[in-house]
């Protein structure tokens, strides 16, 4: 028959708190990464880097990497999940480093590795994609994180909030 939806579940104090299962982030990627490089090959809409300029790509692409390292090993060093499915897990807040500038370093840094990638690519098909991803990470990833983390860090989280962008940057 059909399969249950396994939600997943945390405590904090008396309430549970429950998230439903996603994509993971990085298989959203590799599906943005694949969409891109076909409408690159099926649905070119204009060429606009030329080799070898297009090999610049490799600079968003880079930064994106540093980015999304620097966070992972930001939360190995705080020892608490990076888990995208189980933010309610966290053991702690992680606000320095990376977390400075962008409550979503993993993220960001995905995004500037695509950046990269429709450079790479050098058409304007690829860059079509870019926007949804976001707003699809935005939406189905990023929200829930953050209810979880306020449900679990309460008014600490709420003023990191405050203080960072969601993405990038001070508000």
């Amino acid at each position: 028959m059909g399969e249950r939806l396994r939600f997943h579940c945390w405590t904090n104090g008396p309430k549970i708190h429950c998230m439903p299962p996603r994509i993971p982030p990085p298989i959203v990627m590799l599906i943005a990464a694949a969409l891109m490089w076909t409408l690159h090959h099926w649905l070119p809409l204009g060429h606009l880097i030329d080799f070898p300029w297009n090999y610049l790509g490799v600079l968003p692409a880079a930064i994106g990497r540093v980015i999304t390292v620097a966070a992972g090993n930001r939360f190995r060093r705080a020892r608490t999940t990076f888990d995208a499915f189980r933010p309610g897990d966290a053991s702690s807040l992680v606000t320095d480093g990376v977390f400075r500038f962008s409550r979503n370093p993993m993220y960001l840094g995905s995004l500037l590795l695509l950046s990269g990638w429709a450079v790479g690519l050098g058409t304007v098909s690829p860059w079509l994609v870019l926007p949804f991803f976001a707003m699809f990470t935005s939406i189905v990833q990023i929200v829930p994180e953050e209810r979880a983390l306020e449900a679990r860090f309460g008014e600490t989280y709420v003023a990191y909030r405050h203080r960072v962008r969601r993405w990038v940057g001070y508000t």
